[in-house]
């Protein structure tokens, strides 16, 4: 039997709605502090294994309750997925009174809701997770690559947005540097490839190896920034390639708050950019990663695999003369937007 909703629960922004069942009519909420929100890389599953008080909630009841919060929108930080959109976050979050939530599994769930439905759960969805306590300043979250299919819905008219991705070639050598992100290809490659057919586009002959599998990735997740760009027109969207970023921080963090509405004194910024969380993987701070190890396992990976992601970046822009999405997206990442 499903519990009540938490007095207050339209201001009290210490339930955090982790999961939805659409199909059950049931939302998770799980009990959350700021201490919590800051160490969590992900408030899917995994956060469950710390063990936080969770209540079984009525989702119709969730939903009808969140119409009556009002308060400022939440920023969003939609990505194509190894682009250092935690670090980003984690950043922007050691700002005082920023709270920043990554990758709640409520906006996955999204994926199993009818079409007719979705509209309005992710509705209610992003007016939860905008609630913030008095001394906060702004709230952002960081969704999966995938629920970028769904960030027109999620964000608020007024929101601001961030877009992160990687050049095709860059995307490519990052994924074949690591054993895990090469996998991961695999287990995705039909959900992209029925989610690049919804935009009516088809990567024949992209299963020929893991470059090209990788490319037909990119062009997934790009393609899904690119569709949610037209789809909130007049939002402020601000596109980061990360690898440009890495190069000037203090300049792209003073852009990204800036972005969101904050004023921040450059030393500050300066500070956050040169400091420890630089040099740690940002999804497990106990292990060491830099922008150096970055670029050169970006460039290891491009001398090892050279010809089959020269021929996967070229079969991109092959696919791009019938595809104008994956045109577009091509022509952002070399700079010509």
């Amino acid at each position: 039997m499903a519990a009540a909703l938490p007095d207050q629960f339209t201001e009290d922004n210490s339930w955090l709605v982790q999961a939805i069942d659409p199909g059950a009519r049931l939302a998770r909420l799980v009990k959350v502090d700021r201490e919590a929100i800051r160490d969590s890389s992900f408030l899917d599953d995994r956060f469950l294994l710390t063990k936080p008080e969770a209540i079984l909630c009525d989702l119709d009841q969730l939903v009808e309750q969140t119409r009556s919060i009002d308060v400022p929108p939440a920023g969003w930080i939609f990505h194509i997925g190894h682009v250092g959109s935690t670090l980003v976050s984690r950043l922007i979050g050691e700002l005082e009174g920023v709270s920043c939530l990554r990758e709640p599994r409520s906006l996955r769930d999204l994926s199993v809701a009818t079409d007719g439905e979705r509209p309005v759960l992710a509705s209610a969805l992003g007016r939860a997770m905008a609630r913030r306590s008095n001394s906060d300043r702004l709230v952002t979250v960081k969704a999966t690559s995938f629920v970028s299919e769904y960030a027109s819905l999620l964000a608020a008219p007024g929101s601001s947005a961030l877009f992160l991705y990687a050049t095709p070639q860059n995307y490519i050598s990052g994924i074949l540097a690591g054993e895990n992100s090469v996998k991961e290809l695999a287990a995705l490659a039909s959900l992209r490839a029925a989610r690049l057919a919804s935009r009516g586009i088809r990567l024949d002959g992209f299963d020929r190896d893991d470059a090209r599998r990788a490319a037909a990735a990119w062009a997934c997740e790009m393609t899904s920034l690119e569709a949610a760009a037209n789809s909130m027109p007049g939002q402020p969207i601000l596109w980061a390639d990360f690898d440009r970023m890495l190069e000037d921080m203090p300049v792209w963090l003073a852009r990204t708050t800036a972005h969101f509405g904050l004023e921040v004194p450059s030393d500050e910024l300066s500070g956050l950019a040169t400091g420890p969380l630089m040099r740690r993987y940002s999804k497990a701070l106990e292990y060491d990663y830099s922008p150096s190890l970055r670029a050169e396992l970006l460039a290891e990976a491009g001398r090892d695999h050279l010809c089959q992601i020269n021929e996967a970046v070229v079969a991109l822009h092959e696919a791009a003369k019938t595809a104008p999405l994956l045109d577009r997206a091509l022509r952002r990442a070399a700079g010509e937007i």
